[in-house]
């Protein structure tokens, strides 16, 4: 199981990965091993401004259904358009490739209430 350094953890089993003013959010290994094979990610929230907690999405696997969480409040930008095509990227490589949206952050100081990849580490007992 991978657990990059250069993301932050949610306890929702998202990541962000932030770049100047703009993070790119997806669900960890971890969330992608536990729901199995995912066959469709749905994002209608491009263009919203969210806050932190509040549902972006949802992301579906061939036994389930998983709502998808901010793991910090701002504005939707982009939803990575490669899942309309190819949602299994969500598995493959979900700290790449798999990522789901590109968010402009609104509040940095968010970011202090997630989690490093250690202390993700403990969260799930890994």
């Amino acid at each position: 199981m991978n657990f990059p350094e250069n993301v932050k953890y949610s306890s929702d089993h998202e990541w962000v990965r932030v770049e100047g003013n703009e993070a790119y959010v997806g669900i960890t290994d971890f969330a992608q091993e536990e729901l199995g094979e995912i066959v469709y990610v749905d994002v209608t929230t491009e263009g919203e401004i969210l806050s932190q907690g509040e549902v972006f999405g949802s992301i579906e696997a061939v036994k389930t259904v998983s709502d998808l969480m901010m793991p910090v409040g701002g504005e939707v930008l982009e939803v990575n358009a490669k899942l309309e095509d190819a949602p299994e990227l969500v598995n493959s490589d979900p700290f790449g490739d798999g990522w789901i949206i590109r968010v402009a952050v609104r509040n940095a100081d968010e970011l202090s209430d997630l989690m490093s990849a250690a202390e993700y580490k403990e969260f799930i007992g890994k």
